[in-house]
């Protein structure tokens, strides 16, 4: 006799959620930091974004994550022709950011139905909800605005001409893919070691000669690189380049991709290894002043690093709520059980701090984009800042989240394993931990930023209003802070820049998640900041129990 039972589901399965409208703070946030007209125009484009990446997109990353791209170096004439070949659901993928979602052209020109180019914040958040489900392919499209942005500031008006346009277009016929080529095997973080050579030729081009280590986008139309022009030693000797996959004669560059890397994440996306034989490349702004105009497009590329970070937190928070509210042991809800509310509202916190950092940091640019000194400064130090921190809670976050799903999380089947691994990339790329918190304290010292984000972060205290008891504490420690900051500076004592980075960071979020609360009307972000007070910046007795069960209560929404 046959029996059929029905299936019991032991595990919950949260795809088919909406991002957007499953994360109760996007709409608020986003309403704030947009105007009200683009928020509007903004919303149902959000709203489909969010229902991709919850099923569809998500599926499309699974598979490219399976089938990473591979590399062929002869076609079947026997031609000499290195060839990239991408999965199908990479290319839709790609099909989905570059076109329907304009992430690379949104800031540069009207796109998504807008009339104009849309402010950072906005580029941002449809990137943070896009990275929710893709990590890898945003490198790319980052890279492909930010190589925009710096040939418009400081290319030739002929090579502007030629390429910003394709660069900036949703039509993918017609699209330009950007890089970024800088990393040698002598010379990662060092960039003044650089070897690779450029020779002028008498036709006004540049030939470069020499091998780079990583190259993401390894098959980018376009690459900005950096190459040894002058014969002065250190940074001085170094200029930046645009090298094109295809020469002006119509016929393939004189390079050649040596090999794809078998990375630990991001997988979906093709790094490799270039040799350049004499590749014809233009000059880029002024010789010997490579690393002065690249840091534009490095530290673009550190800020949208720390968005991803952002996302990856957000998405890993997100699947262990879904679970810890849908799952039972010993009795209870997980979300019932009292280290698991203290786990999740931990993970939520360092979420929302890097979410907070990821809008103010996106009003600086803003500002800075529209000459404003006080928002160079500010966009000066908050870029490394966020960089520097979000990268890597986010690997400490997407770890926690996968122990809440228990075994299943650590199988491929689940995103977890996914975004564990990519999070993992956002402490190298662009700077490892060390070398961005040096830069933390590099721009307090050269670029005079510290009194300026001293400046508005009390303004944002200011109009938080506060309980006094609380508003002290806050100022209290922000002037400690800001104190220790420039001591730590003065002092050129290098081995505290990370306690820096921390601290700056910690105390401009908490400031920041306040302010929030007050302006969307969030009682559980005022809850957030004292967290971050309590666990990041007080000191505290690691023997006491002085949690309040109230504000895990506000968090959780239990």
């Amino acid at each position: 006799m046959r029996v059929d039972l029905a299936p019991v589901v032991q595990v919950p399965d949260s795809r088919g959620t909406n991002l957007y409208r499953g994360d109760r703070d996007a709409a608020p946030l986003l309403k704030h930091y947009l105007p009200d007209d683009l928020f509007g125009h903004l919303d149902p484009i959000f709203d489909r974004l969010g229902a991709l990446a919850g099923d569809r997109l998500d599926r499309l990353a699974t598979i490219a994550d399976k089938n990473p791209p591979t590399l062929s170096v002869r076609l079947r004439t026997g031609e000499d022709r290195d060839t990239v070949e991408k999965h199908p659901a990479y290319q839709e993928m790609e099909r989905l950011a570059f076109g329907e979602f304009g992430l690379s052209a949104v800031s540069h020109r009207a796109a998504l139905g807008w009339h104009e180019a849309m402010p950072p914040a906005a580029k941002y958040a449809i990137a943070f909800l896009f990275t929710q489900a893709e990590f890898g392919l945003m490198c790319p499209v980052s890279m492909t605005d930010s190589l925009a942005r710096t040939l418009k500031r400081y290319g030739e008006k002929s090579l502007v001409d030629r390429y910003y346009d394709k660069l900036t277009t949703t039509e993918l016929d017609q699209l330009l893919q950007g890089a970024m080529f800088m990393t040698e095997q002598g010379a990662g973080s060092d960039i003044s070691a650089t070897e690779t050579r450029a020779d002028l030729r008498e036709d006004g081009t540049w030939s470069l000669t020499g091998d780079k280590w990583f190259c993401s986008n390894v098959d980018a139309d376009l690459a900005m690189v950096l190459a040894r022009s002058e014969s002065k030693p250190g940074l001085q000797g170094i200029s930046l380049f645009l090298l094109p996959k295809i020469k002006r004669d119509g016929l393939p560059n004189d390079y050649r991709i040596l090999r794809l890397k078998d990375k630990l994440g991001t997988r979906s996306m093709a790094s490799g290894e270039i040799r350049l034989n004499g590749a014809e490349a233009y000059l880029i702004g002024e010789r010997g002043r490579g690393f002065n105009q690249m840091a534009d497009m490095v530290n673009n590329s550190r800020l949208s690093n720390a968005m991803r970070a952002a996302a990856l937190m957000r998405r890993a928070v997100a699947e262990a709520t879904f679970v810890a509210r849908r799952r039972s042991a010993f009795g209870r809800r997980l979300v019932e059980l009292p280290l698991m509310r203290r786990q999740l509202a931990k993970m939520m916190v360092w979420a929302e701090q890097a979410r907070t950092m990821m809008f103010l940091t996106a009003e600086a640019l803003h500002r800075a984009n529209q000459g404003d000194l006080e928002g160079e400064k500010l966009a000066r130090i908050m870029t490394p800042l966020i960089k520097f921190r979000a990268c890597r809670d986010a690997r400490k976050v997407t770890g926690d989240a996968m122990e809440v799903r228990g075994g299943c999380g650590y199988i491929e089947e689940w995103p977890d394993a996914r975004l564990l691994r990519d999070a993992h990339l956002g402490s190298i790329w662009e700077g490892t931990s060390n070398i961005v918190a040096l830069d933390v304290v590099r721009a307090i010292a050269r670029n005079g930023t510290l009194p300026v984000l001293k400046a508005a972060n009390e303004r944002r205290l200011a109009d938080a209003d506060l309980d006094p008891s609380l508003a002290a504490l806050m100022a209290d420690t922000h002037e400690k802070v800001c104190a220790f900051a420039a001591k730590v500076t003065d002092d050129k004592d290098e081995q505290l820049a990370r306690q820096v980075g921390s601290s700056l960071y910690h105390i401009t979020s908490a400031i920041g998640l306040a302010f929030e609360a007050k302006r969307i009307d969030a009682p559980h972000r005022l809850a957030m900041a004292r967290m971050v007070l309590q666990h990041r910046l007080l000191p505290r007795d690691p023997l006491s129990s002085d949690e309040d069960p109230s504000m895990l209560d506000s968090l959780l929404e239990v």
